[in-house]
């Protein structure tokens, strides 16, 4: 059974729009530092280190595929806010204090609902322009 799961997870990132895998490296970032935080507070060192580690690993994909020849100023933002997060994952994984990963959180999920409200916005536009 966990084969099935597994094979179809894998299907539909190989499947997925690049606009999809974006939300989806957001979601998993997200994910992963909200359970860093439960870690915090369960006292689970090695549970926080993980999640960090896997959060850090994203956000640090998220940094590598920007494009600064295409996309200018706003890569140039992102990768300063990219850069941002790590720190304060960084300090959050050698501290053990949760404020900083709790920063961390905030942006990830303003960068996040950004995404998903400006590719709401090309849908609609797109759906108007075909009409």
């Amino acid at each position: 059974m966990k084969s099935g799961v597994a094979q179809y997870k894998k299907t539909s990132v190989q499947s997925a729009s690049k606009e999809k895998i974006l939300l989806m490296l957001y979601e998993g970032a997200i994910r992963f530092v909200k359970q860093a935080l439960i870690a915090i507070e369960k006292k689970d060192i090695a549970g926080r280190g993980i999640n960090i580690g896997r959060a850090y690993d994203i956000v640090m994909e998220l940094n590598n595929t920007l494009n600064h020849e295409v996309g200018g100023d706003i890569a140039k933002n992102l990768e300063q806010l990219y850069m941002f997060i790590t720190e304060q994952l960084t300090k959050t994984n050698a501290t053990g204090q949760p404020k900083p990963l709790e920063d961390a959180l905030k942006v990830l999920e303003t960068l996040y609902s950004g995404w998903v409200e400006a590719l709401e916005k090309i849908k609609r536009e797109e759906n108007l322009s075909n009409k």
